[in-house]
């Protein structure tokens, strides 16, 4: 299925138009009936050896800029009137522990552990016509440009599905930090916070704010354990004799109170500590509180050593919040550089401090990143979105990058069997900052996590009678040079 764009609609009709198109999607899922997977004797899909059993994705929502993070150009320092054309990067570079690799100033914590780490700066992402960060992300987390006939599932729910839970008592799919309600845009950020055709459990469990997970996974209070079973007992009865039943299919009903088991479970058992960052020692605690996503991290790193296979943690997309800078750039990044740097650089100590580092694969992420001046990509059409459209800085608040930009960006990768210090790719030292060395697709991204993931990039299930593939049509390559040979040491 295809979806035409018009470029002179307000974002607003477009916006509706690609919501409408979603909950079409996901309508259908709850018709369709168990997608049936593609064995390797049937394909050319034989996985490969993981690298990595568990891991975490820090995504940076709202479109991270990588000339302010991890791709420093030429800075020029803030003065009323300088020009915009100018501009490239609003913090200076900073040296790091691998020798020639810099990042921007106010990572410093971060920086003193790259030499752990792969860092990719080729990213780009595809000009999707008028860009919306809810068209972005559901392409990054799914693998699939919006919209589509199914409900396609987000790369956690494919991880979750094909490699089955390292602790069968722990979700094996956890979503931290965004608000799936009372925020601008929720309904497009729930259609790929879901597992799509796969059914209910294999979806997310939801935790906006990590301080207060701990109340999610236990019974509400004075509740005692014999009305709580009968409890679970009458949902599923209600479930099974749903007036909606008829419009459910049975594979999908039956998704939904293996799921509600699941959670039943971990309810009954002892791993729900993991979720309760009260038992976190205090001096640990203050390490990662930055605020919500420094405790996101910590919380991350107590699931997947409870046994958690994935789990996302994010800065949280509202529309003109944290990375979702239009305006009042630098310090906004300025400020999210406070929020990032500490507990990231902690996460990666913590998991090397325990001996998890090399099988957890940690990655820093986001949809896109921006420039001063070009809006997508150098020649696309979509509309500039800049909230000052100005040829010089006249404010405080017009210093920073704030378009929109496709054509290069940063994903940095920790463990999970990637080269420890190693730089990949490169981005044009002058603008258009456009990926010109290895250039690395959302497709091949996903390629590279899922073989660290030990799970072939040809992956398949056959849904509606027709194939579906864990990378875009099966055609993501893997970039096998970020990834250290059998022999290499640890």
């Amino acid at each position: 299925m295809t979806w035409e764009v018009d470029l002179d609609a307000p974002d607003s009709i477009v916006r509706r138009d690609f919501v409408k198109r979603l909950a079409a999607a996901g309508a259908a899922a709850w018709m369709a009936g168990e997608p049936r997977a593609i064995t390797a004797a049937e394909s050319d899909a034989a996985h490969p050896k993981p690298r990595a059993d568990a891991c975490i994705l820090l995504w940076m929502a709202g479109g991270m800029a990588a000339p302010e993070t991890f791709d420093p150009k030429r800075y020029l320092p803030y003065k009323k009137g300088m020009d915009i054309s100018g501009i490239l990067s609003t913090f200076p570079a900073i040296d790091t522990a691998v020798d020639g690799v810099k990042v921007c100033k106010g990572l410093e914590r971060i920086g003193r552990v790259m030499d752990r780490a792969t860092l990719i700066r080729s990213a780009y992402q595809p000009d999707l016509g008028s860009i919306l960060h809810s068209r972005h992300q559901y392409h990054w987390h799914t693998g699939y440009v919006p919209p589509q006939t199914v409900a396609c599932p987000h790369l956690g729910s494919w991880i979750a599905r094909v490699l089955g839970p390292r602790n069968p008592v722990m979700p094996p799919f956890i979503n931290i930090g965004q608000r799936l309600e009372g925020v601008g845009e929720k309904e497009e950020l729930k259609a790929f916070t879901t597992a799509g055709f796969f059914g209910s459990e294999y979806g997310p469990m939801n935790l906006p704010f990590p301080e207060n997970a701990a109340a999610s996974v236990q019974p509400p209070a004075g509740m005692t354990a014999s009305r709580f079973a009968n409890r679970n007992r009458l949902f599923h009865k209600l479930v099974e004799q749903s007036p909606t039943k008829e419009f459910r299919s049975d594979f999908q009903q039956q998704s939904l109170l293996r799921s509600i088991d699941n959670a039943y479970r971990l309810l009954r058992s002892r791993d729900r500590r993991a979720f309760d960052l009260s038992l976190e020692p205090r001096e640990s605690l203050e390490k990662y509180d930055t605020g919500r996503f420094g405790r996101g991290c910590l919380l991350a790193r107590r699931l997947v050593e409870a046994g958690a296979r994935f789990v996302e943690v994010t800065t949280e997309y509202v529309p003109f919040l944290h990375f979702d800078t239009h305006a009042a750039g630098h310090d906004t990044i300025a400020r999210m550089h406070g929020e990032m740097d500490r507990p990231i650089a902690q996460l990666v100590l913590d998991l090397e401090q325990r001996g998890m580092l090399d099988r957890t694969l940690v990655i820093i992420a986001s949809e896109f990143s921006r420039d001063a001046l070009i809006e997508g990509k150098p020649g696309s059409s979509a509309r500039d979105q800049a909230a000052h459209k100005g040829n010089t800085v006249e404010e405080p608040k017009h210093y920073g990058l704030h378009r929109h930009f496709t054509g290069g960006g940063s994903v940095v990768m920790f463990g999970g069997g990637v080269k420890p210090g190693f730089l990949y790719g490169k981005t044009a030292d002058e603008r258009p900052l456009v990926a010109v060395e290895n250039p690395v697709s959302v497709t091949d991204l996903h390629a590279t996590i899922m073989t660290a993931m030990g799970v072939s990039p040809k992956t398949q299930f056959v849904v509606e009678g027709r194939p579906f593939y864990v990378t875009e049509e099966g055609r993501g390559k893997a970039v096998t040079e970020i990834f250290r040979s059998e022999g290499d040491g640890d």
